[in-house]
């Protein structure tokens, strides 16, 4: 059984870093790809960042901020610069395949989520 387990959320002032870890068990990481998406209450998931076997790609307003990456089993999200619109709870996904995309219907798992507050 596929799990995932987000951390590393918490409350920073705007312009600080915080860096999210989604450890995975159940599964072997070499054949899936695996992303970050947000959301806030009442609106849809918005993709965040995607890693997988072409690379890594980022939504716009993530773009020269956030970093992601992977270590065997644990998906990272370095996030630098952060701004109030950031704020929301990050969840990480993943898929059994190559290749990734940003839409929330792509992923077969998901994590519980872990919040992250950015006050200005």
């Amino acid at each position: 059984q596929v799990k995932l387990v987000e951390s590393g959320g918490g409350s920073v002032q705007a312009g600080g870093s915080l860096k999210l870890s989604c450890v995975g068990s159940g599964y072997n990481a070499r054949d899936y790809c695996m992303a970050w998406f947000r959301q806030d209450p009442g609106k849809e998931r918005e993709g965040v960042a995607i890693i997988d076997e072409a690379g890594t790609v980022y939504v716009d307003s993530a773009k020269g901020r956030f970093t992601i990456s992977r270590d065997k089993n644990t998906l990272y999200l370095q996030m630098n610069s952060l701004k109030a619109e950031d704020t929301s709870t990050y969840i990480c996904a993943a898929r059994r395949g190559g290749r990734c995309l940003l839409r929330p219907l792509w992923y077969d798992y998901w994590g519980q989520g872990t919040q992250v507050t950015v006050s200005s």
